[in-house]
């Protein structure tokens, strides 16, 4: 993935370990984190459940960076742990909403880890902030698990107060949550992130979001959490709740497929790989074009290059070296300090663009500045003609599911037409894939719909009153710190 100024930036990531016996789960989890860094790399943690006692770890960093040999030493052994990476999006990128979160009760102590934005957390946040509740971050985790505990208290069972606080909360979400004796995963009745659980050989239980993190821990996968499903680990085996199943149609994320999740995932059935390459495809009979190679933008666009290629005829060529080992462009002061970086991180080869006929695949154009300065790197080595083709729509619409697409007088397809937007990023010219062709690219997966508010502006959900991509929502928060 290009992770560019603006560049879309990737959601968070869970993952757990349930077993009978007592493991190293945290080398576990550190493994099925390391298989969904691609998911968020601002921060990560784990939290270990060792005979009912939970203890964690958490800190700003990569898993790799976060987790060395001493720490992973010091969290012990257990039979259960979550993990979590963490996508920082403005506002939230500190150590205080690092997840998992643990909160302590009077029924016991619990762990959880969450990827997702509820709609309506500002409203909860605050009603919980009138009894009492005190927030430590901006983290919808952390609203989340406020939510839950206070059910739990009420209740005879977390899975229970899960269930009832699932009826007050709504947005796109899927989470896991430790207990001192269970184990619990839980998607949104919509499923508009992904969450699927698979065993080892030895019988452990893994929840993660995407299939990836299985191969990494030896892992067979056994199937999608369902949308609205809570699924329960414990001593008595796998229990199902689909109290809050078919409530709404389907909504997964679509970008998962063209964006989000790693190529060699499955998403709800649907193979990353081929629905990219499929996007390719289509956009290849949508928008041909007399060209001598086609190169992809690493990473997501590489699947879809590949489509294009077999599609139109055109040649596929390997454009571009992405040097995986710089930190990201985005994060770094000054716009002088992130336009050397992106030379750094991406470099093309002069030998295969000289002279030819360029056929640019990129995952989606955003502002357009970043894809203008991709093209600016295919001229200098020698292209005789640039035509950027997107594996996705125009954005007219931000999200509020977790997708960091902003506001629409920052979205480039909401000002200009494609001619000028051609004109602006110095391409010969620029084609999108069409609105009706994108839930064709996993039409072989088992999702029944798809969430294309960024493409259409029909949520599935309400849109929020107050978010935090708003002035009112950091103006909250600011109160609430000053207030606590």
């Amino acid at each position: 993935m290009t992770t560019f100024s603006d560049k879309l930036h990737e959601e968070c990531g869970v993952f757990g370990v349930f077993g009978h016996e007592t493991t190293d789960v945290a080398s576990t989890v550190y493994y099925g984190l390391f298989a969904l860094q691609h998911r968020g790399q601002e921060g990560c943690g784990i939290a270990i459940n060792d005979d009912g006692v939970i203890s964690s770890y958490k800190d700003i960093g990569l898993v790799n960076d976060v987790f060395k040999h001493d720490v992973l030493s010091k969290l012990g052994h257990g039979n259960m742990a979550i993990g979590h990476v963490l996508y920082g999006s403005p506002g939230n990128n500190d150590r205080s909403n690092v997840q998992p979160m643990v909160v302590n009760h009077v029924k016991g102590r619990m762990a959880i880890s969450s990827n997702g934005t509820l709609v309506n957390s500002a409203e909860i946040r605050e009603e919980l902030e009138l009894e009492g509740c005190i927030f430590h971050s901006t983290s919808d985790a952390e609203v989340l698990s406020y939510a839950i505990t206070k059910e739990r208290i009420k209740c005879s069972s977390i899975e229970e107060a899960i269930n009832r606080a699932m009826d007050r909360i709504e947005g796109a979400y899927a989470f896991v949550v430790m207990s001192p004796s269970k184990m619990i995963a839980a998607r949104d009745p919509r499923g508009i992130h992904p969450l699927c659980y698979g065993q080892t050989e030895d019988g452990r239980y893994i929840v993660a979001s995407e299939s990836c993190a299985f191969d990494a821990v030896s892992a067979k996968f056994i199937r999608d959490v369902k949308p609205g499903e809570i699924v329960v680990f414990s001593e008595d085996g796998v229990k199902s709740i689909t109290d809050h199943c078919g409530k709404f149609d389907n909504a997964l994320c679509i970008f998962e497929h063209i964006y989000i999740a790693r190529p060699d995932s499955k998403v709800d059935g649907c193979s990353v790989h081929h629905a990219r390459a499929r996007a390719g495809e289509l956009l290849a009979k949508a928008h041909p074009v007399d060209a001598d190679i086609v190169i992809g933008v690493p990473d997501s666009g590489l699947d879809a290059a590949i489509g294009y290629a077999r599609a139109s005829g055109i040649p596929y060529g390997i454009g571009f070296i992405k040097n995986k080992y710089i930190g990201r462009t985005f994060i770094s002061p000054g716009q002088a300090s992130r336009e050397d970086k992106v030379k750094i991180k991406l470099n093309p080869i002069a030998e295969v663009v000289k002279g030819k006929r360029v056929v640019m695949i990129d995952d989606s154009i955003v502002r357009g500045t970043t894809c203008a300065r991709i093209v600016h790197l295919i001229r200098e080595a020698g292209a005789k003609e640039v035509h950027v083709r997107s594996s996705a729509p125009p954005f007219i619409s931000p999200c509020y599911y977790g997708v960091d697409i902003d506001s629409k007088d920052k979205l480039i397809a909401c000002k200009h037409t494609i001619p000028e937007i051609a004109k602006i990023i110095d391409a010969d010219s620029v084609g999108y894939l069409p609105y009706e062709d994108v839930t064709k690219i996993a039409e072989a997966g088992d999702c029944k719909g798809f969430c294309l508010a960024c493409f259409d502006g029909k949520y599935p959900t309400k849109i929020p009153s107050c978010d935090r991509k708003s002035k009112k929502f950091e103006q909250k928060i600011d109160k609430s710190k000053k207030e606590n």
